[in-house]
């Protein structure tokens, strides 16, 4: 992906970004609360910090940089997002991201959430 693209997803807000993601799982008859579920799997944040942050418009950067706990099996998304194998991504920064985009586009195609966050 080219730095600039990268640049700027860096500097995007997640809660912009957040509300796009909940229109999409909605229009598919999932909640936001799974959408959150997803989100908070993957970053280790509890629902209040995820709210505290949505409400700071912190940036995507930040979000990732401070995330309190990124769940080891994250490794284990596969597959294509916006054109990119998830797996194949090498910059970390924009793996990252592509996984909560994974993880949210499984949410609103239906996908039963057990396997959404990689349980046995």
């Amino acid at each position: 992906m080219a730095t600039s693209t990268t640049d700027r997803v860096r500097r995007m807000s997640v809660a912009g970004v957040h509300v796009h993601y909940v229109a999409k799982a909605e229009r598919k008859g999932r909640t936001r609360a799974e959408v959150d579920e997803v989100i908070r799997w993957l970053t280790g944040y509890s629902q209040d910090q995820l709210e505290a942050l949505l409400a700071a418009g912190t940036d995507f950067e930040t979000f990732f940089a401070e995330a309190p706990a990124m769940n080891p099996n994250r490794s284990l998304i596969k597959g294509l997002i916006c054109g990119y194998r998830v797996e194949e991504i090498e910059d970390p920064f924009m793996r990252e991201v592509r996984y909560m985009d994974k993880l949210v586009d499984e949410v609103a195609n239906g996908k039963k959430m057990e396997k959404i966050l990689r349980q046995p």
